[in-house]
């Protein structure tokens, strides 16, 4: 298995405040405005960005995350049952700015679910995309990010593996893996 660093601690910082700008410029004082992430990995991206954002804005804006588990198209053809996660959306998005947020955007199925289980909470007045990780030219929905932290063109054998803090790992970084052939 081969191993290449796409963004090392350093990069990912920069990339998490340009992404946080930009939410500011688009956003203002974040009054009409909440952040979902995607589990389960998503959420340590949110949190990341959430936490910068209130701390910059002085503003306190509404976090949830969303488990899509049981949205997902591919939900009854797995052999083994997918574990479903926490959804923690404690307000209504009713009339809202959604942004969801997930670590990386691959087929686009994730994001489709999604915005199927986000009408449980209400009729957003609009739904945004941020990704930490836009994997070109693999997506099986016609879905693209409003947000990118870094566009990475892959293979179907390749893998993009974000490792940050919050999960438990010694630094941030961001890897393209070569997966081994059967």
């Amino acid at each position: 298995m081969q191993k290449k660093l796409i963004l090392d601690t350093h990069l990912l910082n920069i990339t998490v405040n340009r992404l946080c700008q930009q939410l500011i410029e688009n956003h203002g004082n974040f009054e009409d405005t909440a952040i979902i992430g995607l589990q389960p990995k998503g959420i340590y991206l949110a949190e990341m960005i959430h936490d910068k954002l209130e701390k910059d804005t002085g503003t306190k804006i509404d976090l949830g995350y969303l488990d899509t588990t049981f949205f997902r198209d591919d939900f009854r053809r797995r052999d083994t049952p997918v574990k479903a996660n926490a959804t923690k959306v404690p307000f209504i998005i009713e009339n809202k700015n959604v942004v969801l947020i997930d670590d990386v955007l691959y087929t686009g199925r994730s994001v489709r679910a999604a915005m199927d289980a986000m009408i449980a909470f209400g009729r957003p007045k609009k739904v945004e995309l941020l990704v930490l990780v836009n994997r070109k030219y693999s997506r099986q929905l016609p879905i693209e990010p409003d947000y990118i932290g870094k566009d990475v063109n892959t293979m179907d054998f390749q893998k993009v593996l974000v490792e940050l803090e919050a999960q438990g790992f010694k630094d941030n970084k961001i890897w393209l893996i070569n997966k081994e052939s059967k």
